[in-house]
């Protein structure tokens, strides 16, 4: 079966995708489409992805826009462990549970800081205003709270004992308010330790995936200490 995944490893979604085929050792073409280079607004990619957002996945033809849509389509399409997404509907849905409520929860607040704090004074080349980040920062960590304090308050994983694609989703979005200067495993004991669990089961891969992001990462935190000079 020939299946090709367009992504570009900036996007927290792309890199879940790109993470979770790997791990499950299915086959896939490459198809780098770099938002930096403005290449998902091309007409080509449009024909894939009408919104022009990444990640999307083309399957004997067949197009799949959205990770979560095309994290469950895998699931059931291709042979991959039951603990990703369970076959039994009281387990799925409790996986279920989380893909939902992160769309307005993990990615939105945790996405707008990246955005806010780093991204867009980047690409408009305006200096980023406190008082604005200030609120972008307190819903990201009310939500990185809720993540140590409730998902994981009582087991490693956000559902269970075992590793699920709600948690590569999850954690995912969390490393990206690394690149806004901000460390999300301090005060935090459950989380930090969840993120670690999850890199060590999906490492090679994760760190792949993640190799970029720490790039970036690394370049803030030496900005940040040449300012204080």
């Amino acid at each position: 079966m020939s299946l090709t995944l367009y992504y570009d490893l900036l996007s927290q979604p792309s890199r879940a995708v790109y993470i979770f085929l790997k791990c499950c050792n299915i086959q896939f073409k490459s198809k780098l489409i770099n938002l930096a280079k403005m290449e998902h607004c091309t007409p080509e990619y449009q024909k894939i992805h009408p919104f022009q957002k990444v990640p999307a996945i083309e399957h004997n033809g067949f197009n799949i826009i959205e990770s979560v849509a095309i994290l469950r389509y895998i699931c059931r399409e291709f042979e991959v462990a039951d603990h990703w997404y369970p076959k039994d509907s009281k387990l799925q849905v409790k996986v279920d549970e989380y893909l939902e409520w992160q769309h307005l929860n993990t990615r939105v607040h945790c996405a707008l800081y990246f955005q806010k704090k780093y991204l867009m004074p980047l690409l408009s080349g305006q200096p980023v205003q406190p008082e604005r980040i200030k609120q972008y920062e307190k819903n990201m960590k009310e939500n990185l709270d809720l993540l140590e304090n409730v998902w994981l308050k009582d087991k490693p994983f956000l559902i269970s004992s075992e590793i699920s694609i709600a948690d590569i989703l999850g954690v995912c979005e969390v490393e990206q308010v690394r690149i806004g200067g901000y460390n999300p495993h301090e005060g935090r004991p459950r989380l930090a330790a969840w993120m670690k669990q999850v890199a060590d089961i999906t490492s090679p891969h994760y760190q792949e995936a993640h190799m970029f992001l720490n790039k970036l990462v690394n370049k803030v935190t030496e900005q940040a200490s040449r300012n204080k000079l």
